[in-house]
């Protein structure tokens, strides 16, 4: 049984762990002191099976299953409308075919999300098979999982150095010393910093801050039956959450790694693009913060051994998609570390894997 050591506690780490625990001695290492704190802990927690390019639509499809059924499943449905000006006519259909949508009347729009401005929004399109994450009972999920097969978790260990000891790695965090035969490298925004540290050439992962902000309902209105709604060219997405509602500008927002917040001139640009498209303006918000989303240089993830580094796995790169990828991405990460035969056909494995960068 080989030891394997996972540096990253978010979603892509815990997932691996429950997939790879059952074959081999897992430790999962994580800075921060509690699991899920940065990115997976500040997700919009949507599963919209279009959503993202060729190689993420193929995880999404082999995610489905997982996320419906596995412990009881983590989906309830929401449905998802996009709303566009007249004069966006062009982009709007473009979106709109790209995540599956079908165009609706603005009477219907109207009807789904009862802030709708008549006055500024000129098209709109809806499907309901979109689905709220619980990203919380996901994470919960794959921890029992995890810890049931053996898996160790050591939170507040931040790594400080990895070596080489002849064919085992050695990794040193949070003052401890730990041995393993595999690193795998699911640490999200620092990914590239984790494997300079091993001796491992740099991807290129790059993080983006993405802000949100927390908002009353609009007019005390009952939000929880309202769809998911985008701005055309993510340029805006608003979402119901306990009663309230989120409302990010979905900017891309190049940081270095960090314990991200939100930018008040990009929050305000944000909430601005979507008061123009409803009937209640923002008075206040109830909170907001930031997460960082981490892309790989063509926006694919990173599944596999590193191409010249014997015993290093990437699991990296998952930008907005990491917890409706997750059990087809952390499926893929344990079957090529186990040898396993992947379930995921040979041209997307191909797409994801590290190589492409050698």
């Amino acid at each position: 049984m080989s030891d394997i050591i996972i540096i990253g506690g978010g979603v892509a780490g815990v997932s691996a762990a429950a997939c790879l625990a059952p074959h081999a001695q897992v430790t999962l290492l994580e800075t921060e002191k509690s699991l899920a704190y940065h990115a997976s802990g500040r997700s919009a927690a949507m599963f919209i099976r279009d959503y993202g390019n060729a190689c993420v639509k193929a995880l999404n499809a082999a995610s489905a299953d997982h996320h419906h059924n596995a412990d009881g499943g983590v989906l309830s449905r929401r449905g998802m409308m996009l709303v566009a000006r007249a004069d966006q006519g062009a982009a709007f259909r473009a979106d709109a075919a790209d995540l599956g949508l079908d165009e609706i009347t603005l009477d219907e729009a109207a009807a789904l999300w009862p802030i709708l401005n008549p006055d500024t929004v000129g098209h709109a399109a809806y499907r309901p098979d979109a689905y709220d994450l619980d990203t919380d009972l996901l994470i919960q999920n794959y921890v029992r999982r995890a810890r049931a097969a053996g898996a160790g978790f050591v939170t507040g260990a931040p790594v400080s150095a990895i070596t080489r000891d002849g064919a085992r790695w050695r990794v040193t965090a949070g003052g401890q010393d730990y041995g393993a035969d595999i690193i795998v490298n699911a640490a999200g925004a620092w990914a590239d910093d984790i494997a300079r540290m091993a001796g491992v050439a740099p991807i290129g992962i790059i993080p983006y801050r993405r802000s949100m902000a927390r908002i009353a309902a609009p007019g005390g209105l009952d939000t929880s039956k309202w769809p998911f709604v985008d701005g055309v060219e993510e340029s805006w997405y608003a979402k119901p959450d306990a009663g309230a509602l989120i409302v990010s500008p979905s900017e891309e927002d190049l940081a270095d790694p960090h314990d991200a917040w939100a930018d008040d001139m990009v929050l305000a640009e944000g909430l601005a693009r979507y008061e123009e498209m409803v009937t209640h303006p923002v008075t206040r918000m109830l909170a907001n913060w930031a997460g960082l989303r981490s892309f790989a240089p063509d926006r694919t993830l990173v599944i596999g051994p590193d191409a010249h580094t014997p015993g290093f796995h990437w699991l990296a790169g998952q930008g907005g998609y990491g917890f409706q990828t997750a059990p087809a991405a952390s499926q893929l990460a344990a079957d090529l570390i186990t040898g396993a035969a992947p379930e995921l056909d040979a041209a997307t494995i191909t797409a994801l894997s590290p190589a492409r960068f050698a």
